[in-house]
């Protein structure tokens, strides 16, 4: 005799009931533990009397439903499912069934035919695993950097980005700065901050956020690099970046634990706004380190330290881009019209290329083989492009902007004339013109009167010129 499935209900009924024939326990109370009725209880003994213990189980076990689609059908919608719709989710097929073909088939039921055919996986079947990697060896050799954008303080305060700065080796927090949002200028005064404090690193590894990376592969300018990438190589500092979130995924489980564990700590400190955020850093970092940074697998600091006045520093960290001079000695320069004053090195620099430098906080060089050259704004126009393309991480700092330039302005809409150029000569008698105490009319109405007083009394009166 084979082995024969029982359940945990049937196992128990089997218990109770041998209880019940040995004559240890008696119907009413085998009824009340198994929640039956007694008559119930009499027939299930009847039939383990005549049958044995394995007629307690549920007599369409191992027997096909009633409610069964039958095999033909099951082996039609394979059949279209397989041809027509392979790459297709269980919902859509199922209903594409039922819309082009009549054919009505729950969609979980499909799920069932699809992944017994091949033509589905489980979410658990599809799951990928990635491969670990382990930390790096010395301190200063890898650090990870990123951005969190995310409700920092909670209702108190305006949603910012947290940039964060994780050594590789041994989870230290190397840097930490609140900024509006992720750009060029926001990561070169969080790097200033990090050389300052600790030196060069050998590498960052980064996202393939524009700032770190250039998506365009027929980019015309910047020999392949990006402004922070330009600078982290005249720092003589390597960029690496993730292929995916996993591959860095340290700093994102520090920017997940930051999020917890900051957001309280600001909300018992009564804390509302980036600036105060960044005074609070420090010690957060202080504490933080000491309690959670491991040991590296080698001992040794490969950062190196950065021998550059702060001034050198500066011209490192800012946008330096290359533009055309034109015949005016003007060019443009993000939205704006840059005329350079005329001397004798401006009037040789026509037709060729001088090299600007935009600072954090506004400020513009413009140079030529080192020396600066004097230089008025000739058109300025701060609007943002209309339909512009607009970064995911900085969407907030850019409807920030457009929400200010909103408020201190109000659009004037255009009449069509005004769209046409046309502009009126002078004032001109309109129909709510009152004529009788118009100037000009009443001087004309003088002269009239003095020509006819004397051409009634025989003079003669010059007549004016053009009819004046």
């Amino acid at each position: 005799m084979g082995l024969i499935a029982m359940s945990e209900r049937d196992l128990q009924r089997i218990e109770v009931l041998s209880k019940v024939i040995d004559g240890r326990t008696t119907i009413v109370s085998a009824a009340r533990v198994l929640a039956l009725s007694t008559r119930q209880v009499r027939r299930l003994l009847e039939r383990i009397r005549a049958d044995g213990a394995a007629s307690i189980r549920h007599r369409a076990r191992g027997r096909p439903s009633n409610n069964r689609i039958c095999d033909g059908v099951r082996d039609y919608a394979v059949a279209i499912v397989r041809e027509r719709y392979a790459d297709f989710g269980p919902t859509l097929a199922a209903e594409k069934l039922a819309e082009e073909h009549g054919l009505t088939v729950s969609r979980e039921t499909l799920r069932s035919w699809m992944t017994e055919a091949g033509l589905w996986l489980s979410r658990q079947q599809r799951r990928t695993f990635h491969q670990p990697r382990l930390r790096r060896e010395a301190y200063g050799e890898l650090v990870q950097i990123d951005g969190s954008e995310h409700c920092w303080f909670e209702d108190r305060g305006d949603r910012c980005t947290l940039l964060v700065f994780i050594d590789d080796a041994t989870g230290k927090l190397m840097q930490l700065l609140f900024v509006r949002s992720e750009s060029a200028f926001s990561y070169f005064g969080a790097l200033e901050l990090y050389l300052k404090a600790h030196g060069a690193p050998v590498a960052f590894y980064s996202d393939k956020h524009s700032v770190f990376r250039v998506a365009k592969k027929d980019a015309k300018g910047g020999q392949g690099m990006t402004q922070f990438g330009r600078a982290l190589s005249e720092l003589n500092i390597e960029i690496l970046c993730a292929n995916s979130s996993q591959a860095k995924g340290r700093v994102e489980r520090m920017n997940r634990t930051l999020q917890d564990r900051l957001v309280k700590e600001f909300r018992l400190a009564g804390i509302c706004d980036m600036e105060a955020g960044n005074a609070f850093l420090p010690g957060f970092m202080e504490r933080y380190n000491a309690r959670f940074a491991v040991t590296p697998a080698r001992s040794g600091d490969l950062h190196r330290p950065v021998n550059l006045a702060l001034d050198r520093l500066r011209e490192i960290l800012c946008k330096r881009e290359q533009r055309y001079v034109g015949a005016q000695l003007t060019f443009s320069f993000e939205r704006k019209r840059i005329m350079l004053d005329e001397n004798e090195v401006t009037r040789g620099l026509v037709g060729r290329y001088v090299e600007t430098y935009a600072y954090a906080d506004g400020r513009l060089d413009i140079r030529w083989k080192g020396h600066s050259l004097p230089y008025r704004t000739f058109d300025k126009d701060q609007r943002v492009t209309h339909a512009a393309i607009i970064e995911n991480k900085r969407l907030s700092d850019v409807l920030a902007y457009i929400k200010e330039r909103q408020e201190l302005q109000t659009p004037k809409v255009k009449t069509n004339s005004e769209k046409n150029g046309y502009k009126p000569r002078g004032q001109k008698p309109g129909r709510t013109k009152d004529f009788g105490n118009d100037p000009a009319v009443i001087a004309r109405r003088q002269r009239a009167l003095s020509r006819q007083s004397a051409m009634d009394e025989g003079q003669s009166y010059p007549t004016p010129f053009n009819g004046g």
